[in-house]
């Protein structure tokens, strides 16, 4: 699993957006023994959060400490530092294991050995992205083409296909469920745009390439085009999730 985060990781806890509710009533629906449940690469634990609402139990783990250390509190959430392919949970543990935003990070054929132990017969993985967001004509096209495929498209580490792809792509051998496209719709300022920007990966490996970030440029060039306080920002919303069988 590659540690993409730990440096923005006050910035990424901040401003990544949350997932919508539809998105975990889909998912928990299919969840009829809620005992336990393993958010992988949790980061700030947003996932982890809504997961405690539901169960018992929540087990949330990362690499980065840094991100833990930025996580969302619950009296059943418990948080571990571990690598998603390797860790010390007993087998048949969890009746639902979810990752967001992060499996094309993992190293996948030995994350889904570890998902095969620890799920119990007939638990569900679920997992998800969200792609470039929509706002307007002329902000998407300083945003989606200009910056990240111009600017940052270079920087951004080769696992990026597969959320470029809306995960279509990826390896998933589970006994596949049928799922709805969900997205995230959000009201934001500028700086709050701003904010998520910084939280980039790719920005990173910019910055340490280039010792500069050109996000400043880019929200100067977006603000003529800012027409609100906040504006309406959609991100589609893309989810793989089966059962796993033993």
């Amino acid at each position: 699993m590659k540690d993409k985060f730990s440096k923005q990781a006050e910035t990424y806890a901040k401003y990544r957006p949350g997932y919508p509710k539809e998105l975990f009533d889909f998912i928990l629906n299919h969840v009829q023994i809620r005992e336990a449940a393993w958010d992988c690469a949790t980061g700030n634990g947003q996932t982890a959060k809504e997961l405690a609402k539901y169960f018992r139990k929540v087990f949330a783990t990362d690499i980065s400490q840094t991100q833990l250390d930025n996580a969302v509190r619950a009296e059943n959430i418990f948080y571990s530092l571990q690598p998603a392919e390797h860790t010390t949970f007993e087998e048949n543990t969890f009746d639902l294991v979810t990752v967001s935003q992060a499996l094309h990070w993992l190293d996948i054929e030995n994350f889904y050995n570890e998902v095969k132990r620890v799920a119990k017969p007939g638990g569900i993985i679920a997992a998800w992205m969200y792609s470039l967001a929509t706002i307007s004509l002329e902000i998407d096209e300083l945003i989606n083409k200009k910056h990240y495929s111009e600017t940052l498209g270079n920087f951004w580490d080769y696992e990026r296909k597969y959320v470029d792809d809306n995960y279509a792509t990826i390896p998933f051998p589970f006994s596949e469920i049928t799922v709805p496209t969900f997205q995230i719709t959000l009201y934001w300022s500028l700086d709050e745009l701003k904010g998520y920007l910084e939280s980039w990966s790719a920005l990173q490996n910019f910055i340490s390439a280039k010792q500069y970030s050109p996000v400043d440029e880019l929200v100067k060039n977006i603000k003529p085009y800012w027409k609100e306080e906040k504006m309406k920002i959609i991100f589609p919303l893309y989810l793989r999730m089966g059962k796993v069988e033993k």
